[in-house]
């Protein structure tokens, strides 16, 4: 029987990332993944898919509505959809093969199966011909991820009513895509086929789309795709889907109580995701698992047996590929005796929708529920030379800083370029920066950035200079 130090459940970012800094720091690791590629659902059906054709999207809704302002005469653009699918595979496989590449580099065992417990030492893997074999580690971390998740009376036939996973291998550009639920999953498949010359319609429960971000960023979010053509639905709740050939009809329910009846060729159905512990044999290692299919654990990552730990999308938080890096290194950091923390409010949220979102910190709700007194400070993307000069003046900065000791408390965007720029919000943050701290950074000019800087001149004393 094979023995080692760490034995990693799962090849995910969380999984890869802390086997990697378990290698790092001396340990002997092993890491088991139930499908052939590793990397999880972030690299095969998640982040590096979605972003690959989000941006082939881009290029082709670009020549198509805006070369001609910019001086690019092409003639008639035309798509090929299997090309465009073709290129996303390829960056798929070119980073799972990356993952192999560091698996190898710092002499990690793979182990091809699935990953269950015989016991709290013991993870038996069962290859998919059947056969097993059982490894023995010191300590494990349970990073198995999630799933889509579904309502109960809806039928997912993979073909016509779809989870994100097919979404991102159709043969054909839908002429119809009615999608259930306006989360950061649905919103930016959405995009993608709206781009493509699909009509897309979005239904939602909650009054808004991005339910989770502050409101001004749900509202310019909505006011900018509805520009592009994109419908929503809000406050609706879904009763039924039903598939006759190839039309599929949703029924939901208005505010007002009636019914509206919508009829796609393809239905996409993005409630959320749930976690996956599925075979995992949890209890026989004496690791509990609530009633949401979480596994449960301390603030150290630990769960109910002492040597194991848990971290991604299996534990509570946000379900986002980097928090799972984070908690990955924190873990192996752990077993190695030093003092890791993780700080979960300076977790930023990014849509890669165009323009792109993203946000860190507290929302203006959650400042107003908890009874902080604070200031706000916004600055308009249109304002800015770089951004009029790229043709991209959609969205704004706001940042939010408490109102007597100027600290940013939370930093919100809908502009080009947000899902970097956040970074800046994050490191002034980490340091415990006030808004006249960022303000007296030089900013470069012209860029995006400057509004970064803008909106903190108006959240210190409401003094922007450009507007």
């Amino acid at each position: 029987m094979s023995q080692f130090d760490v034995a990693v459940i799962g090849s995910g970012p969380g999984g890869y990332v802390a086997a990697i800094r378990c290698a790092q720091l001396g340990f002997k690791t092993a890491i088991i993944e139930k499908y052939s590629v590793l990397g999880g659902t972030c690299l095969n059906v998640g982040c590096i898919p979605s972003k690959a054709l989000l941006s082939s999207s881009h290029h082709y809704h670009d020549a198509v509505a805006h070369f001609e302002e910019h001086g690019i005469e092409v003639g008639k653009v035309k798509l090929n959809l299997e090309k465009m699918i073709g290129r996303k595979q390829a960056v798929v496989d070119q980073t799972t093969g990356g993952i192999k590449f560091l698996m190898d580099k710092n002499k990690i065992t793979v182990f091809e199966g699935v990953g269950s417990f015989e016991d709290a030492t013991h993870v038996k893997v069962t290859k998919n011909d059947g056969s097993s074999e059982t490894i023995e580690a010191k300590y494990s971390i349970i990073a198995t991820g999630s799933k889509p998740s579904n309502l109960p009376f809806i039928s997912l036939d993979k073909e016509r009513v779809i989870t994100s996973t097919e979404a991102l291998k159709l043969k054909e550009v839908p002429k119809h895509l009615v999608i259930i639920g306006g989360g950061v999953i649905g919103i930016e498949l959405g995009q993608v086929y709206l781009r493509l010359g699909a009509q897309v319609s979005v239904v939602e429960f909650m009054d808004r789309i991005i339910p989770g971000m502050d409101a001004s960023l749900s509202k310019e979010l909505t006011k900018v795709l509805k520009k592009q053509g994109m419908k929503f639905y809000t406050s609706h709740k879904v009763k039924s889907v039903t598939r006759k050939g190839k039309a599929v009809t949703v029924e939901a329910e208005t505010p007002k109580g009636e019914i509206l009846s919508l009829e796609g060729d393809y239905c996409l159905v993005s409630v959320g995701r749930r976690p996956y512990t599925d075979g995992l044999n949890a209890e026989k290692a004496g690791v509990k698992v609530t009633d949401r299919g979480q596994i449960e654990i301390n603030n150290h990552l630990q769960t109910s047996a002492s040597n194991i730990y848990a971290i991604g999308d299996v534990v509570r938080g946000a379900m986002l590929a980097h928090k799972a890096e984070e908690e990955g290194v924190m873990v192996a950091e752990i077993l190695a005796g030093q003092k890791p923390h993780i700080d979960y409010n300076l977790i930023p949220g990014v849509v890669y929708t165009w323009p792109e979102v993203a946000a860190v910190g507290k929302t203006e709700e959650q400042l107003k529920e908890e009874g902080v007194a604070f200031k706000s400070g916004s600055f308009p993307f249109k304002a800015l030379g770089r951004a009029r000069a790229g043709g991209d003046t959609d969205g704004f900065v706001k940042i939010l800083t408490d109102a007597k000791t100027d600290e940013v408390l939370g930093v919100h965007m809908i502009g080009p370029r947000c899902a970097d720029l956040i970074a800046e919000a994050v490191t002034a943050m980490e340091f415990r920066a006030s808004a006249e701290d960022i303000s007296r950074m030089s900013h470069a000019h012209p860029t995006f950035a400057e509004a970064i800087k803008e909106a903190a001149l108006a959240a210190t004393d409401n003094r922007a200079l450009h507007v």
